[in-house]
């Protein structure tokens, strides 16, 4: 008997999501930085198997996942029971993956939580909890509208120890607007070789007093963007430009770059004349800056 049009599309998208589940769980349980995992020479296997559409919906899952992390776990909390054991790790990013795209992604909920319970059904570690993953997941559904908002302003997106640390240096209306920007997509920085005027312009963004582009909302993935086939920029946060510019003259010295990667301030050191010997503990994270370099 053939597969349906509508099983085969779930299988399609059952991918994404498993890949998904298996990233979001390294970098909750194993505390591995999302950016090597989603790198798309030497990111996580089960992510480069994916094509690039799917590859952006995972990232797009786990962004979202990680940015509301608090307000989807009180928002599933209300639907259990009790709460799930420390064991059931798996369960819960099932749980968290669904979550993500019905509360916040352009997914229609009826595909997140028939994938989710697939996915549940696929895996032994959380087989017996799929009917779980089903109830759970379809009142989340049906409640988003009248609860999401209330859940939103009355939620801390970050740690109590993490916020309370906030509020007791910055004061609690500072530590208030810090945790609210937590939510919003970051604008992407760019450090350039020259002429940040000219790649300002031909990225669609400004220059900062630094000298960095910043361009509040990309037109295409960075790697089709111009200039990136010939190095003219690279992809970093306008604050960590800065060491390396409070160096000054640079050229000619030796400079050891301790937690190198991505390679943005080795970049900017080899630019500005030094000779610089990059080190990492992340051996993945040390060919993606190698391979930045070339």
């Amino acid at each position: 008997m053939r597969p349906t049009h509508s099983e085969a599309s779930e299988a399609r998208g059952l991918a994404a999501r498993k890949a998904a589940a298996r990233l979001l769980a390294a970098v909750i349980d194993a505390r591995t930085p999302l950016d090597g995992l989603t790198d798309h020479e030497n990111g996580h296997p089960q992510y480069k198997a994916l094509d690039l559409r799917d590859r952006a919906l995972v990232r797009a899952i786990l962004v979202t996942a990680l940015r509301y992390r608090m307000t989807i776990s009180g928002l599933l909390a209300r639907r259990l029971e009790k709460p799930l054991p420390p064991n059931a790790t798996a369960l819960s990013h099932i749980l968290h993956v669904a979550a993500a795209q019905i509360l916040f992604l352009d997914v229609p909920d009826s595909a997140a939580v028939d994938l989710a319970v697939t996915h549940a059904k696929s895996d032994p570690r959380t087989a017996r909890f799929s009917g779980l993953v089903n109830g759970v997941l379809r009142t989340l559904a049906r409640a988003k509208q009248d609860e999401l908002a209330a859940a939103l302003a009355a939620t801390e997106e970050a740690p109590k120890w993490f916020s309370d640390r906030l509020k007791t240096v910055y004061g609690l209306d500072k530590a208030r607007q810090i945790l609210l920007a937590h939510r919003h997509e970051a604008p992407v920085d760019f450090s350039v070789k020259s002429d940040p005027a000219l790649w300002a312009e031909q990225l669609g963004g400004f220059v900062l007093p630094t000298g960095t582009v910043r361009v509040e909302k990309l037109s295409a993935s960075v790697t089709e963007l111009p200039g990136f086939a010939e190095g003219a920029w690279w992809v970093q946060d306008a604050a960590a430009s800065l060491p390396a510019r409070l160096f000054g003259n640079v050229n000619g010295l030796r400079i050891a770059d301790l937690c190198a990667a991505p390679g943005g301030k080795t970049a900017q050191l080899i630019l500005a004349g030094a000779h610089v010997t990059a080190l990492d503990m992340s051996k993945t994270r040390l060919e993606r800056l190698t391979q930045n370099l070339e």
